[in-house]
Formats: structure tokens, C-alpha cells, sequence
């Protein structure tokens, strides 16, 4: 009986229903950290205590301590007050997941309607049905999903070398570059690409979007109706007036039915573009660090200003090592078999990045900073690395992003040496940290 037993828990399938004790750990470890930074906005404290403690390490090593006890392969089960919750933990459960879309797993979870609802009723990730059909087939062709660059590339890169050249101006004449300078160059070029040069400077539209995302962080608390008011003010401002060379001119002249709501889709846009900019503050702290890895990007940028391949690379690694949507949210929509068992449905589905990307036990370059396994197919091919999800429901502006944070991090490079001085240094001869703060990293700026 204790053979069968043990078989049981080791078999490559099904669904594992976790102990109440193991639920408490994986709550108290896992879940409890991933919301106290922040999902939708981050807290900087709460961020800088987890890099203290390292804490995405210690979720990593529970997670794999749980996958080791319940079996490789199966879903971890859990009841939580009010709702079960399945984590998804192995490559072949993250695809399955995400290729179901929109059946049987929906992007439009219970918790994202609540939260990510409050700033985009009518957003494409929390659709169902026609509308998210409509809404994501407009998503795609105003933002050039799937063509490797977008139809306003030239544009985009344009204002990223301007906004990099400015900072870097700014970081010289200081010596020193902090997030809160980084923050605020970044913006100015998502507002840019977005809804228009005259935005650059409206902080204010992306002000107001990250208080409704910091109240979103809350999920069921009510939303400041005053608030809302002035985002969305200023945003169809913006985007009636739809400055060529942006996103918003695109949404202007694209063709949309009934079910569309062009206007609610440009929130989602500019969230996801904000999260960049933590992306490549780490970037640079990883290039700061390595000298071999750095010393090939401007090697890179020298040789091919224009494919800079080597330098794009370093940026996904970045958000491959912290991802800044570190658990990706589904519901099923109906039972669902797995294995030899059934998933109910209405079950939450949680698949963490923040473990499916440092899986040493999957991944032979979990902890290290490894660019070439974007370059020659490793990381892509992968399904335990969803950088920008993945399937039926991967983000759609993926191209964007990586376009004008590639094109920044190299101007960046271009014309500038920087030395870490502050923050948590992740340094190549140890494993990188589970966490590392943006909030907390400091560099000295030199001449190139």
C-alpha cells in the first residue's frame, strides 16, 4: 500500500490535493508576497523588504519542495476560503494553460475582472465571448501583433533615443542615475508612443492610472470615481486628437465594430508599458555587473545599430529573471480533465512565473544571466518562460515594448558608462537573486 502510495504521488499527471498545512505554507510564502508588493502597481517598500529577504528565493524553494512531495507534472490544488486555486508549476501544464484559451482556461479571471476592471471595464482581459474576439482582433492590428515591427518602428525608435539622450544628459551633469529619474523618462516615452508627442509631458494621465492601479492592487475596494474621471479625461483627449506617429492616430483610423471600445483598450497599453521601465533599470544593473555580457553589447551596438539582437536579448533576460508579471491568472471555465483526475470548474489557475523562470530543475540557466538562450532559440522554445504570457492570449504589444526598451537600453549604452553604487548587486559568481529592487539601485555616470 505504501508503494502505490508513494507511485501515486510521483506520477507525471493529475491533479494533487493540497494538505491544509502545505496550502498555509504556499500562502504564507508564496501568494502573501505576491500581492503585498503589488500585482498592478508596486509598493517600493514592501518591494525593497522582499529584496531583504530575498523572497522570491524562498518561494522558488517551496514551490519545488511542494512539486517534489505531490509529483512532477500534477496541478496543485488549494482551497482557500471562498475559492480553489491551482498552481501550475511544469512547462507542459503552463502550455496546455495558456493554449486554452478561451477555452477551457479564460483569460478574464475572477480576481483580474475585479481589479484590472476598475481602470478598463470594457479591456480586452477581462472579456468574454464576441467582445473579447472583437477587442483582441483590434488590439492586434493597431499594435502590428505577430510582425516583428511595428509599422511606426522608426517613429518609436526616434523618440526612445531622444528620451534616453535626455536622461543621460540629466545622469552626467549628476553623475549618478536613481529610479525616480528613470521613472519618469520612461513615461515620457510610453506617453509619446502612445497618445502623442504633446503627451510627453501630461503626467498627470499616467499619474492618475497608476492611483486606479494602486487601488486596483485591493482587488473588491471601491474605485475613486473622481479619480477615474480625470484618467479618463485626459486620456480621450489624447487620443481625439490622435498625434501622428502614435498609437492613438492608429486607433483613430482603424475600423472597429459595436463590441470594440477602442478607448478601453489604451489603459492596458500604457500599464504594460510602464512595467518596462523596471525592466531595464535591472538591465542595467545585470550589464553594470557582467563585463563580458556588457562588453558584447557595445560591441553589438557598434557592429549593427539597427538589429541590436545582443542588446534585445539582455532586456528579456532581465524580464525573464524578475518578470513583472510574476503570477499569470486563468479561471477554468468548466471541468477539466487532467491526468487521470478532474480540475472543477471555477478553479482559479496560477501559473508563477516567478518559479517557472528560475526552475534550476528545468532550466540549467535558472539563476544566471544568460542572453544567448534568446538568441539561438533556447528561451523561446520553452514554455516554463512566458516573459509576455503566451497562446491565444500573449500580449499583444510585446513588439512595442521590446522595440522602444531595446532602442533606450542601447542609446543608454551608446553614450554612457555605468557603475553600480547602491542596491543589491547581481553578481555572475553567485546565483542571482530571486528579487532585486529597482527602488534601491543606484550608478554612477561616466563618459562613454
Amino acid at each position: 500500500m505504501v508503494a502505490i502510495r508513494a507511485r501515486e504521488r510521483t506520477r507525471a499527471d493529475g491533479v494533487a490535493r493540497v494538505s491544509p498545512t502545505d496550502a498555509a505554507l504556499i500562502c504564507g510564502t508564496v501568494l502573501v508576497p505576491l500581492v503585498a508588493r503589488g500585482l498592478l502597481a508596486r509598493w517600493p517598500l514592501m518591494v525593497d523588504l522582499g529584496d531583504l529577504v530575498d523572497a522570491d528565493r524562498v518561494s522558488v524553494r517551496v514551490l519545488r519542495r511542494m512539486r517534489a512531495k505531490y509529483g512532477r507534472g500534477r496541478v496543485l490544488l488549494l482551497r482557500l476560503p471562498k475559492r480553489r486555486l491551482a498552481l501550475v508549476l511544469d512547462a507542459e501544464g503552463v502550455r496546455r494553460v495558456l493554449e486554452g484559451e478561451p477555452e477551457p482556461f479564460t483569460v478574464a479571471n475572477l480576481e483580474k475582472r475585479h481589479a484590472v476592471g476598475r481602470f478598463q471595464p470594457k479591456g480586452v482581459l477581462v472579456s468574454s465571448g464576441p467582445e473579447r474576439r472583437a477587442r483582441r482582433l483590434f488590439n492586434e492590428e493597431v499594435l502590428d501583433t505577430g510582425r516583428g515591427l511595428p509599422r511606426q518602428a522608426e517613429t518609436f525608435a526616434r523618440v526612445a533615443r531622444e528620451e534616453a539622450a535626455v536622461l543621460l544628459e540629466f545622469a552626467k551633469e549628476r553623475g549618478e542615475l536613481r529610479w525616480d529619474e528613470m521613472r519618469v523618462s520612461w513615461a515620457r516615452v510610453l506617453r509619446r508612443i502612445v497618445l502623442g508627442d504633446k503627451a510627453r509631458d501630461d503626467h498627470a494621465v499616467t499619474d492618475t492610472l497608476f492611483r486606479l492601479r494602486r487601488e486596483a492592487n485591493w482587488g473588491y475596494a471601491p474605485r475613486s470615481e473622481r479619480t477615474y474621471k480625470e484618467f479618463r479625461g485626459r486620456l480621450e483627449a489624447h487620443l481625439r486628437r490622435a498625434d501622428e506617429g502614435s498609437l492613438a492616430a492608429v486607433v483613430a483610423r482603424t475600423p472597429y465594430g459595436p463590441e470594440t471600445a477602442p478607448y478601453d483598450q489604451v489603459p492596458q497599453w500604457l500599464f504594460a508599458f510602464d512595467s518596462a521601465g523596471l525592466v531595464l533599470f535591472r538591465a542595467l544593473a545585470l550589464l553594470a555587473s557582467h563585463p563580458v555580457h556588457e562588453a558584447r553589447a557595445r560591441t553589438a551596438i557598434e557592429q549593427d545599430p539597427v538589429a541590436l539582437g545582443y542588446v534585445r536579448a539582455c532586456v528579456l533576460e532581465s524580464v525573464r529573471l524578475w518578470p513583472t508579471t510574476p503570477a499569470i491568472l486563468r479561471d477554468a471555465t468548466r471541468d477539466v480533465a487532467w491526468g487521470g483526475d478532474v480540475l472543477p470548474g471555477g478553479t482559479g489557475v496560477l501559473i508563477p512565473a516567478v518559479f517557472t523562470q528560475r526552475d534550476s530543475e528545468a532550466l540549467p540557466y535558472a539563476d544566471a544571466f544568460t542572453p544567448d538562450v534568446w538568441l539561438d532559440g533556447t528561451a523561446g522554445a520553452d514554455w516554463s518562460v512566458v516573459p509576455f504570457s503566451g497562446g491565444p492570449a500573449a500580449c499583444p504589444g510585446q513588439d512595442v515594448v521590446m522595440l522602444a526598451s531595446t532602442v533606450f537600453l542601447a542609446s543608454l549604452l551608446a553614450g554612457g558608462v555605468f557603475r553600480q553604487t547602491g542596491g543589491r548587486r547581481p553578481t555572475p559568481e553567485l546565483p542571482l537573486p530571486g528579487s532585486l529592487s529597482p527602488y534601491r539601485l543606484r550608478f554612477s555616470v561616466g563618459g562613454p
